[in-house]
């Protein structure tokens, strides 16, 4: 009996061991997360004003219009994004930024004083996190260090106490693709998996020192929920001849009454989430026939997104003409869809080229003129129903060291001229231009 007793408590112990093992394999192999996705820390909001606050959201706002207008240009298909993640991570960058490259970032997101910004982001970002039973929301940021990498203690400190943005180690030197994929995890489930693959493999490298993240989560239900047995195909005009057909959710809105302004060229309405601390704005340019009782004649619309204007100034215009308001009937349609930004060219656009540049400054985070920023990745999820709406989204900064450039070495890794000439004079006898070599077969 002892014999028997012996052999099982070796075989728990073994199975113990196992289990340790395996878990200790986990944590080294995929690193620490710098804290619990689902738990994000407070910040420091102490100093923070109405005041300031709303200096913090102005500057969010005309940065999200202007990041639209610069979309808009070349963005052919759906757009969408968090202009509060973008600008959450880029003020976590702006803390470690000096000179032009700082006077870019500021001008291009609108930041006030970094006295104004701090407590008050802080105060917005502690709201975002508040506990509300009638919808989820959330956000985090995290800095990710390489392991043997210092930081300043004045910026690590600065991010964690008016970010909430912690620290943890990872190896882009040797443990480069582990590294992404514990980003890309936390990211995850800072987003109920709707943020998937945020950095895609070879995003980081060898050369990266830091990777600064935030992460956005939002689950609403509508204060008065679409009827699905009401939901219908109906058409969608992409232009007035490009027609599809999607499902368009209605509701007779008899029992309710919502925000709602008919102006000029547009009519704009609130749908309220449940909670009533959450809504969805949505700006409708005018398009179709109406008829004019006062004036007794018919007067036609043909207006489109190029015709609204958009600015946080013109938002609260529009916003202020808004009224509580009895409406005949909505209708809305069902959509979800993901995007995915690759916003170095778009935010050099916007005009903060240096920061991208071997000319960057971001000597407040380590005290060298070593680093700038490698890529600027913004990921984004939507889905609106009947039910409601759930979307996500997440920005990630990686900062690297400035590579020595080698001299004597011609690479012609990029498109060039070529000419063939006769050596004696000079004469061109041919002439081309690559481009591409997988074309010239």
């Amino acid at each position: 009996m002892q014999k028997t007793a012996n052999k099982k408590t070796a075989s728990v112990l073994v199975i113990i061991l196992i289990v340790i093992g395996v878990a200790t394999a986990v944590t080294v192999g995929l690193f620490l997360f710098p804290y619990n996705p689902d738990e994000p820390p407070r910040a420091d909001d102490v100093g923070s004003t109405p005041k300031g606050i709303q200096e913090v959201v102005n500057a969010n706002n005309q940065f999200a219009f202007d990041l639209y207008s610069e979309l808009a240009k070349t963005e052919k298909e759906n757009i969408f994004y968090s202009p509060y993640s973008i600008s959450a991570a880029l003020a976590m960058t702006y803390e470690g930024a000096k000179g032009k490259t700082a006077e870019e970032i500021k001008e291009v997101f609108h930041f006030p004083e970094t006295s104004v910004l701090r407590p008050n982001y802080a105060a917005i970002y502690n709201k975002i996190n508040e506990d509300n039973k009638e919808y989820q929301l959330s956000t985090g940021n995290a800095l990710w260090v390489q392991q043997d990498y210092l930081l300043l203690n004045d910026y690590s400190e600065a991010v964690e106490r008016y970010y909430g943005g912690k620290a943890s180690n990872v190896d882009f030197i040797k443990e480069t693709e582990k590294s992404r994929q514990t980003i890309n995890s936390f990211i995850e489930e800072q987003t109920n998996n709707k943020v998937k693959e945020l950095i895609p493999a070879g995003q980081v490298d060898p050369l990266t020192r830091l990777v600064i993240t935030n992460a956005i989560y939002f689950k609403g239900t509508w204060e008065w929920e679409f009827d699905k047995s009401d939901t219908r195909d109906k058409n969608f005009y992409i232009t007035p001849e490009n027609v599809v057909k999607t499902p368009m959710m209605y509701m007779d809105s008899d029992k309710a009454t919502f925000n709602y302004a008919d102006l000029e060229k547009l009519q704009i309405l609130e749908l309220p989430y449940k909670g009533d601390k959450i809504s969805m704005l949505i700006l409708l340019p005018k398009q179709g026939e109406a008829y004019d009782y006062e004036k007794g004649e018919k007067i036609t619309y043909n207006y489109n997104l190029e015709d609204i204007e958009l600015s946080s100034e013109k938002l609260n215009e529009y916003k202020s003409e808004m009224q509580e308001t009895k409406l005949s009937a909505i209708y809305l349609p069902k959509f979800k869809f993901d995007t995915k930004y690759f916003m170095v060219s778009t935010l050099s656009e916007m005009g903060m080229p240096t920061a991208f540049s071997m000319q960057a400054d971001l000597s407040g985070i380590d005290g060298s003129q070593n680093l700038y920023i490698q890529n600027v990745i913004h990921q984004a999820f939507v889905q609106v129903d009947e039910k409601g709406t759930e979307a996500a989204a997440a920005t990630s900064i990686m900062i690297g060291i400035k590579s020595a450039m080698p001299s004597n070495v011609f690479r012609a890794d990029h498109p060039f001229i070529f000419i063939i000439q006769e050596k004696e004079t000079g004469n061109i006898l041919f002439m081309g231009r690559m481009t591409d070599p997988t074309k010239a077969q």
